[in-house]
């Protein structure tokens, strides 16, 4: 006899934990003018939302896809019903319903008043000066340079059987620091106490029910692709693709969320000048 459906996890583990978070969010809403990342009733929130998941599921798909056919991970028999490529369908929905569970939660929780005046977009004022700029450009390229790192170590775990799953999340994950650290690291700095409350719970939730899902044989690691160090049975490789998916939706968002305050206040900058 099979254990449950991967269909049956996301109505076991996902789909009332998004319910209900909607449900607070519409509540606090009403009740509530704490300054949030968003008011997640604004339209303009899911915007930034539907961003991100879509550009998680494209720029997963082929990653996961190669890793299925690589043998790093693979599904119970009888588990999934249906597949796109080497991946179930339930995998792609699971694409879908995380980066919407951590934006329901990082959503409700409150950001520091102001920005930060560092980063790419204020440069377009052209009112700084040339000494200052270059200052203000040494974060992120710090930030760059610590991505490229990341990266190159990926790419040389990539080279042994034990450390080919952590060096394939590394190598994934570096090109999307990158791109966010060069862009907005001065930022994430700053909101450092909401990016990290934000990536924090719901990764700690996602870790419990991936072990359960490993446990009722919904989907298992391979022994020889990972280190065989684990936390609680999870293995530390899994463990970090959920800090690691996790850190680009918070960080996404929070600089969306900049972004739009940068445009939004830029008409009375000129105003003022």
């Amino acid at each position: 006899m099979s254990g449950p459906t991967y269909f049956q996890f996301h109505f076991a583990f996902l789909i009332p934990v998004v319910v209900g978070l909607l449900a607070v969010a519409t509540v606090m809403r009403t009740r509530t003018t704490r300054p949030t990342v968003w008011t997640v009733g604004k339209p303009v929130y899911w915007t930034g939302v539907a961003a991100i998941t879509l550009i998680a599921v494209v720029y997963t798909t082929p990653w996961d896809n190669y890793l299925i056919a690589h043998g790093v991970w693979g599904y119970g028999e009888g588990q999934t019903f249906a597949h796109i490529g080497l991946a179930p369908v339930g995998e792609y929905v699971f694409f879908l319903l995380q980066p919407i569970l951590t934006a329901l939660w990082l959503g409700q929780l409150t950001l520091r008043r102001g920005w930060p005046e560092t980063g790419l977009l204020d440069w377009a004022d052209g009112t700084r000066r040339l000494d200052r700029e270059r200052l203000r450009l040494l974060p992120r390229l710090l930030g760059g340079a610590l991505a490229v790192g990341i990266g190159l170590v990926g790419v040389l775990l990539l080279g042994t059987d034990r450390t080919f799953y952590l060096g394939a999340i590394l190598a994934w994950a570096a090109p999307v620091f990158a791109i966010q650290w060069v862009v907005g690291l001065p930022q994430l700095v700053y909101q450092r106490r909401t990016v990290a409350l934000g990536v924090t719970v719901p990764t700690l939730y996602l870790w419990v029910i991936d072990r359960i899902a490993i446990a009722t044989g919904i989907w298992h690691i391979s022994p020889v692709y990972t280190t065989g160090v684990d936390l609680f049975g999870l293995p530390v490789e899994e463990a970090l693709f959920f800090v690691v998916t996790n850190l680009f939706v918070v960080q996404g968002l929070v600089l969306f969320r900049w972004v739009v305050d940068h445009w939004t206040a830029a008409p009375a900058r000129k105003a003022a000048v």
